[in-house]
């Protein structure tokens, strides 16, 4: 099983070789891919050295599965020609996302659209990930009608120059900004650049695969989406209306039951989802359930997830475990 993970240096590329051993994929061969200055280093794989290839070395070696973190530019040129030698690519960047020729996979909730001929499989945004998985056992139980979600979002969903930023911040140390501003003691109320509607990328983002993914665009959504000083992590404060009439234990219930979700929601003891505890995890983690006493047929709830992880690497790693189990790739 060769297995070509492209952005291999990057973050979100360190933490997909990271899962994949952790997870014990089956690779016989690792094929890490990164920029041209970077080829001919070595990066070590479960105690094995690995020398950094180029794209086309990767092409012709022709691995059964390519991982892709290295943006959208990158993978529209490369992804098709991974494709054409047979590789299956899961490409983490927005830019298969929205192509109606292209699947968008939370394992959890989805798997099992894939079939052998998506050879290009788009891995959703990382906040909309940790939502769907919660959102989508309560929506076939109680018909989900409207979605408000504000997320407090990590640095490292920004890449590494924005975590040397904020420790710069703390360090007081002049650096190169990642961001327009101050990220240390602030919260940027913009993630990712804005479109005519006022909305940001990463908001539409959020409305626009939640749909997707969930194949109903019956669900209405709007998102608020904001940059945290928090080195690792993502936090969702979700309000959700239903045309159903809700249970509050059937929904803790439910949600306990659910792949890869974790209930944490006893106040009388101070216990709730932080990002430092989700922090290196793979699971979603789901507290603060509540009725909105506002409005019939509507709660409240606090999802936190590791960005990196579930948010982007282990999504990709569960989606190539998927296809190795249905028979889609060949070990």
């Amino acid at each position: 099983m060769k297995v070509a993970v492209v952005g291999a240096t990057g973050l979100v590329g360190s933490v997909m070789l990271k899962v994949l051993a952790e997870r014990n994929f089956p690779v016989t061969e690792l094929i890490p891919v990164a920029s041209e200055k970077s080829v001919g280093k070595k990066i070590t794989f479960k105690g094995k050295e690995y020398a950094i290839c180029s794209m086309q070395q990767a092409i012709d070696s022709k691995p059964a599965i390519a991982l892709f973190s290295a943006g959208g530019n990158t993978s529209i040129e490369w992804a098709p020609k991974f494709a054409e030698v047979g590789t299956y690519v899961i490409d983490n960047s927005s830019a298969w996302r929205m192509d109606s020729s292209k699947k968008l996979i939370v394992p959890e909730v989805n798997a099992q659209v894939l079939n052998a001929n998506d050879f290009i499989i788009a891995n959703p945004n990382c906040s909309t990930i940790q939502m769907v998985v919660v959102l989508n056992p309560l929506h076939k139980k109680y018909n989900i009608k409207r979605v408000v979600v504000s997320t407090y979002q990590s640095v490292t969903g920004t890449g590494v120059k924005a975590v040397e930023q904020l420790e710069n911040e703390r360090k007081g140390i002049k650096g190169e900004m990642a961001y327009k501003y101050q990220i240390d003691k602030n919260c940027l109320p913009q993630i990712d650049v804005f479109m005519d509607n006022g909305y940001t990328k990463e908001e539409m983002k959020m409305v626009n695969e939640t749909k997707k993914i969930m194949q109903d665009e019956t669900i209405k959504l709007t998102a608020t989406c904001v940059r945290v000083p928090v080195m690792g992590g993502h936090s969702e404060s979700v309000n959700i209306e239903f045309e159903k009439e809700i249970d509050l234990d059937e929904v803790r219930n439910l949600l306990s039951q659910t792949q890869g979700v974790i209930v944490q929601d006893d106040i009388s003891n101070f216990i709730y989802p932080m990002p430092i505890d989700a922090d290196g995890k793979d699971e979603i983690f789901v507290g603060r359930i509540r009725r909105d006493e506002s409005k019939p047929n509507t709660i409240n709830l606090w999802i936190v997830a590791d960005n990196l992880r579930k948010g982007a690497a282990t999504n990709a790693v569960q989606i190539a475990e998927y296809l190795l189990e249905k028979g889609i790739v060949n070990g």
